[in-house]
């Protein structure tokens, strides 16, 4: 009997989905595309309508033929990858290569039983609109990057690269790094006093705010002495008292910016490293007796419509958990922010019956920190909004009037579960905390002033962005989708035109070049709204109201001309040269220079290639802890990054000298492959040399010798490891000794191509 095939993405969808399926089912996996336009060509016809050249990637021949030995025999072929344009892309691909005749396009937003059948129940055929719109920004992607980045090297310098959307990122953090070398500070003060109602009264502060019911602006220290002479003889009576409720919303469930932006703020996770966490999370894990499930919807979206079945269920937990008076008396409706996709919905976890610390024992540390924070969120997204109870009290001393607030919570409603929110800051967030809760107060009611308090301040530059803030400027500027964010950020650091440093962009001399040659000669590339622009044209060739070939020819005209401009016109400038020093490299001996590196700048040995030679800027004052997003296993703080004597980073324990926990510091986070282990590989040394084993020995005694890597084994999906020689990548090998997979080093190619 032949069975019906259902192609997925990634092979650890295959592990879950067969799990649900019966054996009428055959389950595998593309890995990502199979097809791409070529690697060192353009590829793309700009006299023929743009016609692209696809070929297959490279490492995915022996993918494609496995796929088409299953599809002979199969009666019906589903082809099930991810739910956007990049997914129904793949599978208009697939659809190429194994020559389909009719396959059916089935997709889903969570993989549990429930919604893979649901989705087979419904096929449909490959949307070719939104094929088009894929194609479309492939194209435009690729004629930008492969016609300024030859330009960039004959007047810069080689192996620089431009690209639509991340060059208007890199313009995004120089221009803010210029507003911050630009800027003046200037000062101000703040008078504070501190009052009580009477002699064995509690005491509160209030702020100094107006002078003749104007607003008061104090800018000197003499102005301030002033006012202080002024306020020595003046009685203090509350002039005013005034009550109200405040209703305060839930937050909105997570989208993919949203996600990543809480990721950094509240775990310190990286936006790369919630996209691969949250990819993990939705492709599914074994929950032991409760078998392999997705635990997330799918993490790449901009809505955040949540289906009705959620919303029922949730509703149930909350009066379940909490009481009906923290569920709304109507499903919480959200209405879609403007050019958002509503293909499906926001991120949530797949049943809230299924709390974080019942998974906790199946997950490693980083899937349970992200999965209790989508949980979180979504339950709060769907109970009562809190009533907080505002007191505002005016207090007159002669012409001055001083402002006291408290605030208390009158029915907590979602904060039951988030926790009660922190009292709002002095003025611009210096200062003391201002009064949770004030004394009992009436107007007219005479007070005790116990202290005045001036203080100084300067207005601040606004802040470098860190990667939570860009993500919001570009999702605010409509540059870019979400599910582009982690691999721009990742591209503008990898490319050395940024540097993080404690986790904020700051712009290279090299950034700064390339990016005034490009705003200078390619103005509308880098134009913020031009690029926002293109955006909503994609989206309107997904929704069948534009043509893909009359948006690119729109946009190729006269960027070919910018083009011929800049070849004329742009001047041949001098790329940042290394920096030299007297330092000796600790290899050779030979002078060090100053370079710059993806954290910021290095001391390296200035006959770099041949000596590799290495050490920070400033060895005698080594680098500050750094946060990590780890957590140690020992006691549960969080684990930061330090460095030793000799240069070198690693983990430790943010609690020493209480707890001393170290670890070596891992380039990637690997999950441990064996099943149901919750640890992750990390690099050992042993006598045979340097090898790889789980965080968690001696539970678990998995070891490999090879570097594990982010892709899987199209075999087996145990992740494919770098076999090594002399520094050079020689071949890729399965990690699971039982399946003996081999690819050569051509597989480095194999993954996903996101436009």
């Amino acid at each position: 009997m032949a069975k019906s095939v259902i192609i997925v993405e990634s092979p650890a969808k295959t592990k879950t989905i067969r799990h649900f399926l019966g054996p009428e089912f055959d389950i595998a996996a593309s890995i990502g595309h199979v097809r791409d336009l070529p690697e060192h060509q353009l590829g793309v016809d700009v006299e023929h309508d743009f016609r692209p050249t696809y070929r297959t990637m490279p490492g995915k021949r022996k993918v494609i033929t496995d796929l088409s030995r299953r599809v002979q025999q199969a009666d019906t072929v589903y082809l099930a990858t991810d739910p956007d344009r990049e997914g129904e892309a793949i599978a208009w691909h697939l659809q190429q290569v194994l020559k389909l005749k009719n396959p059916r396009r089935i997709e889903f937003n969570e993989i549990t039983s429930q919604a893979v059948r649901k989705a087979l129940a419904h096929p449909r055929d490959i949307d070719l609109n939104r094929v088009h719109a894929q194609q479309a920004r492939r194209i435009l992607d690729r004629l930008v990057g492969y016609k300024l980045s030859p330009l960039l090297w004959r007047k810069v310098k080689r192996n620089l690269s431009a690209g639509r959307v991340q060059s208007v990122a890199v313009r995004l953090i120089c221009e803010r790094e210029r507003e911050i070398q630009d800027f003046v500070p200037e000062e101000y003060w703040t008078i504070t006093a501190t009052l009580t109602p009477s002699d064995e009264g509690e005491a509160f502060r209030a702020k100094l705010e107006l002078k003749e019911g104007k607003k008061l602006k104090v800018s000197t220290q003499a102005q301030a002495q002033a006012i202080l002479e002024e306020l020595k003889p003046c009685s203090y009576l509350v002039d005013r008292v005034q009550q109200r409720d405040q209703r305060r919303n839930p937050p909105l469930p997570f989208i993919t910016s949203t996600l990543q932006r809480a990721a950094s703020q509240r775990l310190r996770f990286s936006a790369k490293q919630t996209m691969r966490v949250a990819q993990s999370l939705y492709e599914g894990l074994d929950l032991g007796e409760g078998g392999r499930v997705g635990l997330i919807t799918y993490m790449r979206t901009d809505s955040t419509r949540v289906a009705q079945q959620a919303q029922k269920e949730a509703r149930q937990f909350i009066e379940q958990t909490f009481g009906p008076s923290y569920r709304p008396s109507k499903p919480r409706r959200t209405r879609p922010k403007k050019g958002a996709q509503d293909a499906h919905e926001a991120i949530r976890p797949t049943s809230v019956f299924r709390r974080p610390e019942e998974v906790k024992p199946y997950l490693t540390a980083e899937q349970y920190r992200l999965y209790a924070l989508i949980w979180e969120t979504f339950v709060a997204s769907q109970m009562s909004p809190a009533i907080l109870h505002v007191v505002t009290v005016d207090i007159a001393a002669g012409p001055y009037t001083f402002r006291a607030r408290g605030t208390t919570v009158k029915f907590p409603g979602f904060l039951a579960l988030t926790g009660e929110p922190e009292p709002a800051k002095e003025g611009n967030g210096e200062g003391e905390e201002l009064n949770k809760v004030l004394p009992p107060l009436s107007e007219g009611q005479s007070l005790t002033l116990l202290n005045l308090e001036p203080q100084q301040h300067f207005t601040k530059p606004p802040p470098r962005y860190t990667e939570a803030a860009l993500v919001k400027a570009l999702e605010e500027e409509g540059i870019g989708r979400p599910s582009t964010y982690a691999q721009i950020l990742g591209n503008i650091v990898e490319r050395g035109y940024v540097v993080l440093k404690k986790r904020r962009f700051h712009p290279t001399p090299l950034g700064f070049t390339v990016t005034d040659q490009l705003v200078r000669h390619f103005p509308d590339i880098m134009d913020v709204k031009f690029t926002a622009a293109m955006e909503e044209k994609l989206d309107r060739i997904e929704r069948g109201e534009a043509d893909w070939v009359a948006v690119l020819r729109e946009f190729y005209g006269p960027f070919e001309e910018a083009l011929r401009q800049a070849e004329r016109n742009m001047q041949r400038v001098e790329a940042p040269k290394p920096q030299p020093t007297e330092v000796p490299c600790p290899e050779c001996g030979a002078p060090m220079v100053i370079r710059q590196g993806r954290y910021g700048e290095f001391l390296s040995c200035s006959t770099f290639p041949r000596c590799k030679g290495t050490r920070p800027l400033n060895q005698d004052q080594p680098p500050a802890p750094r946060p990590s997003g780890e957590v140690c296993e020992k006691c549960g703080a969080e684990m930061v990054i330090r460095t030793n004597r000799r240069g070198e980073e690693f983990l430790g324990c943010s609690a020493y000298p209480k707890c001393r926990n170290t670890r070596s510091l891992p380039q990637e986070r690997f999950p441990c492959p064996t099943p149901k282990c919750s640890g992750y590989l990390v690099p050992r040394r042993g006598p045979r040399g340097r090898f790889y084993g789980c965080s968690r020995y001696p539970e678990c005694t998995f070891t490999t010798p090879y570097r594990p890597t982010e892709q899987t084994c199209p075999q087996c999906g145990w992740p494919l490891g770098q076999r090594r020689r002399r520094g050079e990548v020689e071949a890729y090998v399965c990690v699971n000794r039982e399946c003996g997979y081999t690819a050569p080093a051509a597989a480095e190619e194999v993954g996903e191509v996101v436009a």
